[in-house]
């Protein structure tokens, strides 16, 4: 992941990080990847609508409840696109489905210790090194002879010598060495700068580095779910889309109490602001409440002790 970047997401809605593709083994995406714009074999990939396409569908769903071409409405393309906006950020801050636990990978620049990482990184969990204690990437330690000798010796003659308990104690084994000798890099995150500072700085290793030279941190992170993502959740949408009518129908009631009487022949017109706004209010209560009700599809919590 570079230290500051510009584009977070790709077409794809994958948040874009450095590649560990290599062309020469053939290694690095397989072929049950996601992509919408190419094919997978002989099979066409499934393409998701556009955020555009389900923005348009949000704005008639809104237009044709609020009996537009019926009645006046008085909303402008940004009210909308407002309604819309503001329902995404409520789910976002209220829902569980709203969250990705990924993964990415960063590339650790010589003596770097701060990072910036997308506005979309919500919290990092953990950063794994690929060997115990390398300082790069490309180093012999991250071959592991007893895990060769094992799988190739004792799992062959299972019945004979060995077993899953001798190797299950050494995968503890190599957990242990991890936390002594820097297998897991120590770090501090601010959510609201997105700074990711590594306790440890890299040893500069010459100037002009090859950046294929420079080793790659496993991050374990939680990020936001692209718009595009959300707006495609079969679960997800159809909350977004109420949610959004909702808050457009209270804009269009502060509107409309404004100026609760139009002059006109034989006493004038009652404009219904102030239902709309009370209707408003009570809609876009009972949504959230639905989101504690996890009908989005959010996972429920879990028990907690303490």
């Amino acid at each position: 992941m570079a230290t500051a970047d510009t584009i977070n997401f790709d077409a794809n809605g994958v948040l874009i990080t450095d590649s560990l593709f290599n062309g020469n083994a053939g290694s690095g995406t397989g072929h049950i990847a996601y992509d919408p714009t190419e094919t997978l074999g002989n099979i066409s990939a499934p393409e998701l609508d556009t955020v555009n396409n389900k923005r348009t569908e949000i704005t008639d769903y809104i237009r044709l409840r609020l009996a537009d071409g019926i009645v006046d409405v008085e909303l402008d393309k940004e009210h909308y696109d407002m309604a819309i906006k503001q329902a995404l950020i409520k789910y976002r801050q209220r829902a569980a489905n709203s969250q990705e636990e990924s993964y990415a990978f960063l590339k650790l620049e010589p003596e770097t210790q701060e990072y910036i990482l997308p506005n979309e990184v919500m919290e990092v969990r953990a950063a794994y090194r690929r060997g115990i204690g390398s300082v790069t990437g490309t180093t012999a330690s991250q071959f592991e002879p007893f895990s060769s000798g094992y799988l190739n010796t004792y799992m062959l003659v299972a019945g004979r010598v060995g077993g899953l308990l001798s190797y299950e104690l050494f995968v503890d084994y190599q957990k242990m060495s991890m936390k002594m000798f820097g297998g897991y890099l120590n770090f501090t995150f601010n959510k609201t700068s997105k700074k990711l500072t590594l306790i440890r700085k890299i040893p500069f290793a010459g100037a002009n580095q090859n950046p294929r030279e420079m080793e790659d941190v496993l991050l374990h992170i939680y990020n936001y779910k692209p718009d595009s993502m959300l707006l495609n959740d079969y679960q997800a949408f159809p909350w977004i889309q109420e949610y959004a009518y909702s808050f457009a129908k209270r804009i269009l009631g502060e509107a409309r109490e404004k100026f609760a009487t139009i002059a006109g022949p034989q006493g004038g017109t009652q404009l219904n602001g102030s239902s709309l706004k009370s209707e408003a209010v009570a809609e876009m209560t009972e949504l959230e409440q639905a989101l504690r009700d996890y009908v989005d599809g959010s996972h429920p919590l879990t028990w907690v002790i303490g």
